[in-house]
C-alpha cells in the first residue's frame, strides 16, 4: 500500500488482503469460479478494486485502529443488482485484532482478513495521523 501527497509517494506498507486476495490477472467474474474477479459479494473474503474515499476513522474497533473505505462505491452496487446479490461493506484499512499486536510484521504471511486491507498497529497508527476522513483511496492488483 502507498500514501501519495503531492504526486510522490511518501509511504509504503506490505499488507494483508482479503483471504482472496486481489488477483494478478483480471478476467471478470466467471460462474463458479469467484478466484477470476476482484470482490462481488458479500462474505466472499475479497478484497475490492476501484475507487473510494475514507469515511470514517475508528479508534475503538476490533482493530487496534481502523479507516472506513466507502465500498461499495456506485459501479460495485450496479454489479451486485444485476446479479442480484449483495456487495457488501464494511471494507477498512486497520491494524491487528485487539490483544494480536504481538504478531506484528507476521501477519502478511498469508492473506487473512474477510476484505479488509491489514497492516500492523504501529503502521496503522502512523496511517491514521497521516490520512484525514475524505482521502481519496485507490485499490487495485
Amino acid at each position: 500500500m502507498g500514501l501519495i501527497a503531492g504526486g510522490k509517494v511518501i509511504r509504503t506498507y506490505k499488507v494483508a488482503l482479503g483471504q482472496g486476495g486481489l488477483p494478478p490477472q483480471r478476467q471478470g467474474p466467471v460462474a463458479g469460479d469467484p478466484g477470476l474477479a476482484p470482490k462481488v459479494r458479500q462474505g466472499d473474503g475479497r478484497t475490492p478494486e476501484g475507487h473510494y474515499i475514507i469515511d470514517a476513522k475508528y479508534a475503538n474497533s476490533e482493530y487496534h485502529k481502523a479507516l472506513h473505505i466507502s465500498y461499495p462505491n456506485a459501479e460495485d452496487r450496479k454489479r451486485a443488482a444485476k446479479l442480484g446479490i449483495s456487495p457488501g461493506g464494511s471494507i477498512l484499512i486497520h491494524g491487528l485484532p485487539n490483544g494480536k499486536g504481538y504478531i506484528g510484521a507476521a501477519h502478511r504471511l498469508y492473506d487473512w482478513t474477510l476484505g479488509c486491507i491489514a497492516v500492523t498497529d504501529e503502521e496503522i497508527d502512523e496511517v491514521w495521523n497521516l490520512v484525514p476522513v475524505g482521502t481519496p483511496v485507490e485499490i487495485r492488483p
